[in-house]
């Protein structure tokens, strides 16, 4: 047993280690780091290099666990300011948006097997099934991308697509499970009771995220721990609360965590940049994990039979029902031009949520559910080479993309500021150029509103005053009431 434990954990390192190496290609190559991850589960695999992982209930599990992390971290770090303004639209792709693309989908994916797998008799029940596994969207492939090519999106789409990815899952959840249901009782399905249970399971989770997010809140504000460290622990202990007591009073949990995370994150409460900081990396890693597992899971040469069917659905979903679903749910909003409407459409980004949901009617032993996964994966790592790696090009090409100013991250100096605190801290690196009008702090000319505040000399720190003498290569942190005193710092400087 315990040469069994020491084997897997090397396993485990290996894995984490090779797809740390994939996420780091994947900033550097705007390459999805999702499709990274998948495939060095796959290359590590049966169909690879041997590793035996068949637990679909584990599978399941471990999805259900990451989703629900994923979800909170995700509604933590959105802006509800900026999400305010797109409030309506990115609520309509959330609902209307999935029902419709998992109802067009669905017809399209019927057809297409009626054509290519007449053999494997698959019905519209479980085409639509099929389609509402994948009518959900994913935000952590589309924005690492961005972030990674330095793209900043025009007119609030990136607000919108935030919270219409982090708020899709739930109505996709819903669907998947309603058809799961109704495949397994095998008759005549009340289809009005269907979508009764569908509204209420949503009420009832957008209740008890609203409400569970203000009593954490308050839980958080008002309990006295002692060690510090704990702190981020108690979030993580009312995310998993508030998932189950959802669960258990009958409405969607995924919608609970997104929405209590969207409370929690957009309030006051102590230790709130080290609980974000937290989360961060936690989500990160169940991503891993996630990911892992489901590279694990696939075998690749199933594949193989129904790559035709597979990508004539993805190019379908590409070109057809997601623009479709956008542009009909978008029709209210006059005002919106029609290529942000384009732009929003082709980020119909399929990740690892679609792929865990397919995992659900393997776990019932729904008929056709292997097909039902094997396509559904192969329509994801589809959307994910298309459209995943065009991203930053077709943002430029319909004059969506803005470059932000580049700001130095803070690479010599540990330093961290509270999200209340609206200022803009950045560090620069003292040229011969800098200091050619003089060599002391006060001859650099900053504006009033930006601070020296700390200077890194061979590997020593200390506070500068405005007679200090600054020499070459030493670093200087700065601090700015906000991005525009910075832009002003960065033009007398230079820079």
């Amino acid at each position: 047993m315990d040469f069994q434990i020491e084997l897997f954990l090397l396993v485990f390192s290996v894995l984490f280690f090779f797809s740390i190496l994939a996420g780091k290609a994947s900033s550097k190559f705007g390459v999805p780091a999702l499709l990274l991850f998948l495939t060095v589960g796959m290359l590590f695999g049966s169909d690879g290099l041997g590793i035996e992982f068949e637990n679909i209930y584990a599978a399941k599990n471990i999805g259900t666990i990451a989703l629900c992390i994923i979800l909170f971290s995700g509604g933590m770090d959105t802006n509800i300011a900026e999400v305010r303004p797109v409030m309506g639209r990115g609520i309509i792709l959330a609902t209307v948006g999935v029902f419709m693309t998992a109802l067009v989908t669905g017809v399209t994916i019927w057809w297409i097997l009626g054509m290519t797998m007449k053999s494997a008799g698959v019905g519209l029940l479980t085409s639509l099934l099929m389609a509402s596994t994948m009518s959900s969207t994913d935000s952590a492939s589309v924005f690492s991308i961005l972030r990674s090519k330095g793209l900043n999106l025009k007119n609030n789409i990136r607000p919108m697509l935030e919270l219409e990815s982090g708020s899709n899952d739930p109505m996709a959840y819903i669907l998947v499970v309603t058809l799961v249901d109704i495949i397994k009782m095998n008759s005549t399905p009340n289809y009005w009771l269907a979508a009764g249970s569908l509204v209420l399971q949503l009420a009832i989770g957008a209740l008890m995220g609203i409400l569970l997010g203000k009593l954490s809140v308050y839980i958080i504000n008002k309990i006295k721990i002692g060690n510090d460290s704990l702190y981020p622990i108690l979030v993580l202990t009312l995310c998993v609360f508030i998932f189950s007591v959802t669960y258990f009073t009958k409405g969607n949990g995924f919608l609970a965590v997104y929405l209590g995370g969207l409370v929690i994150g957009n309030s006051k409460f102590v230790h709130k940049r080290s609980s974000l900081n937290f989360f961060d990396g936690l989500a990160w890693l169940f991503q891993l994990i996630m990911f892992l597992t489901l590279g694990l899971l696939v075998n690749p040469h199933e594949l193989i039979p129904i790559i035709v069917p597979g990508l004539i659905i993805s190019i379908l979903m590409i070109l057809f029902t997601r623009p479709l679903t956008v542009f009909l749910c978008l029709l209210p909003f006059r005002k919106m031009a029609g290529r942000d409407k384009l732009y929003i459409s082709w980020v119909g980004l399929r990740g690892a949520v679609p792929i865990i949901f397919a995992i659900i009617p393997l776990a019932e032993g729904v008929p056709h559910a292997r097909l039902i996964f094997n396509i559904v994966f192969l329509c994801t790592l589809v959307s994910l080479v298309v459209q995943g790696t065009s991203l930053p090009m077709i943002a430029r090409w319909l004059n969506l993309a803005e470059k932000p100013l580049h700001i130095n991250k803070l690479k010599y100096f540990d330093v961290d500021f509270s999200n209340e605190i609206s200022s803009t801290t950045t560090e620069i690196i003292i040229t011969n150029e800098l200091i050619k009008r003089g060599n002391r702090l006060k001859d650099l000319g900053l504006p009033e509103n930006t601070l020296a505040v700390m200077v890194k000399r061979s590997g020593k720190f200390f506070v500068p005053t405005g007679k200090t003498t600054l020499m070459e290569n030493d670093k200087l942190l700065m601090i700015t009431d906000n991005q525009e005193a910075l832009n002003e710092t960065y033009k007398i400087l230079g820079l």
